[in-house]
């Protein structure tokens, strides 16, 4: 059918709302993949996030978007669900926004969920060059789950086909991924990073700090902030 787009797989996006992931759905699509995005409501402080990946996958043209519940506040660990106060000035070592074994389960629902629908690929947004020092965040941490989604999957095993996990921006730095991000059309205002919810970004999150930092090194206004509206 003329004008029809031409798709080579379905892939199962990683989407919290942020600023990575929803380029990431972004680029999967410029890619041709059908998207089925994935969300999770993990206890987190607020649910702004989630809004914002509602948001995206509509504005992205997702197949499904589905948000999953896990409870990962019910045994603490991190600021992010709750356990002590969101720092707002720089720490040593990994941050108490860590929230621990999060990617690990995330993606290990995500590899359940692509076999089932058939999908080719997932799709993660995590970079190791910008970042808070999340150790489920490098390069590391990403070939040895392929390996063991690999060992965990049954088409793998029978059949040899492994459905690969994406990292398409681990490398680069957070001005790359909205340079590339407003070349294939995304609107950052659907988006959200900081942690503390709200309406408006507190701006003193590492969250915050990082999205600032990076919207100025890609010399574009954040459409978040009130400065850079109309």
């Amino acid at each position: 059918m003329t004008g029809a787009r031409t798709t080579i797989g379905r892939a199962v996006v990683l989407l919290s709302g942020g600023l990575d992931s929803t380029t990431a759905a972004y680029l999967a699509r410029a890619e041709g993949y059908e998207l089925y995005a994935l969300s999770f409501d993990y206890g987190q402080r607020h649910r702004r996030e989630l809004e914002s990946a509602a948001a995206v996958a509509r504005a992205v043209g997702a197949v499904e978007h589905r948000i999953v519940t896990i409870d990962l506040a019910q045994w603490g660990g991190s600021s992010l669900t709750g356990a002590g106060p969101i720092p707002t000035e720089p720490t040593a070592g990994i941050p108490s926004t860590w929230v621990p074994a999060r990617n690990l389960i995330f993606l290990a629902v995500a590899s359940g969920y692509a076999e089932v629908i058939g999908a080719s690929a997932i799709f993660i947004g995590v970079s190791q060059v910008d970042y808070s020092g999340y150790p489920d965040c490098r390069g590391e941490f990403l070939e040895a789950y392929q390996r063991a989604a690999d060992l965990a999957s049954k088409q793998f095993v029978e059949e040899g086909k492994r459905i690969p996990v994406l990292a398409p921006f681990l490398h680069l730095p957070k001005a790359g991924i909205i340079r590339l991000g407003l070349a294939l059309g995304v609107d950052y205002s659907l988006t959200w990073s900081c942690y503390q919810g709200g309406t408006e970004p507190c701006g003193a999150c590492d969250s915050c700090r990082l999205r600032t930092k990076a919207f100025a090194e890609a010399g574009v206004p954040d459409p978040l902030l009130s400065s850079a509206r109309p």
